[in-house]
């Protein structure tokens, strides 16, 4: 796996910033970095959203029955029909509680990563980017409405990646730095049973001030931790 920055990208995600160019560079490259080096140490990440994405996706069944109801609303000659039959949910799937569960576990996990990365690159560039806190509002707006890719994935799961909960996750990280140093900061990454839950993430101070235990055994969690 290796980092690549796309020109084109860099360009339509700096424009009307008013930021020199060469900030924009030096900011996305360091998130690059970033990602990469979480997802280079900690083996089993990648495996943890795949399986919750799974999750969700073998769950997925469809309501025949539903879809027979508002297929007899279609008129073949009225095309305003269809999109009026779109816009009842006619191809968007009900989640089932389990949905739900994974869903929240892919949404919690992803708001983590993207925490952590905002976490390790104002540490890295707060003091040498003057533009920083301008760029890293615009990226996590950007990473919460996404693309066309994204906003498709939003609509039919209903997965959101809200500027509220990116931004209680990089609170999270920063509190653990604060009480336990990086080492302990890190040392959360050791098993996915050591990551805090959606609830904890409604409270990131009191979660590093509670937990998970010091003293821990990670050999005795559940699964596979690499």
């Amino acid at each position: 796996v290796v980092a690549a920055l796309l020109p084109e990208s860099v360009r339509s995600f700096g424009e009307g910033l008013s930021v020199p160019a060469d900030q924009v560079r030096l900011f996305v490259a360091l998130r690059e970095a970033a990602h990469l080096r979480l997802f280079r140490h900690v083996p089993w990440l990648r495996g943890h959203l795949f399986a919750a994405v799974r999750s969700y996706a073998e769950g997925i069944t469809i309501d025949t029955s539903r879809f027979e109801d508002l297929a007899s609303t279609i008129d073949p000659s009225d095309p305003e029909s269809l999109q009026r039959a779109l816009g009842e949910g006619m191809f968007e799937p009900t989640a089932s509680p389990a949905q739900q569960a994974a869903l929240e576990r892919l949404e919690t996990a992803l708001a983590l990563v993207e925490g952590w990365v905002d976490t390790t690159t104002a540490a890295a560039a707060s003091a040498q980017l003057p533009s920083f806190g301008a760029l890293r509002e615009t990226m996590r707006r950007r990473r919460a409405t996404g693309g066309p890719a994204e906003r498709t994935f939003a609509t039919l799961v209903g997965l959101e990646l809200r500027p509220r909960r990116l931004r209680e996750a990089a609170e999270l990280w920063q509190a653990l730095e604060q009480r336990r140093g990086i080492d302990g900061r890190e040392a959360i990454w050791a098993h996915p049973d050591l990551l805090p839950s959606a609830a904890d993430l409604d409270d990131p101070t009191g979660w590093a001030d509670r937990g998970p235990d010091d003293s821990l055994d990670i050999s005795e969690l559940e699964g596979p931790a690499d």
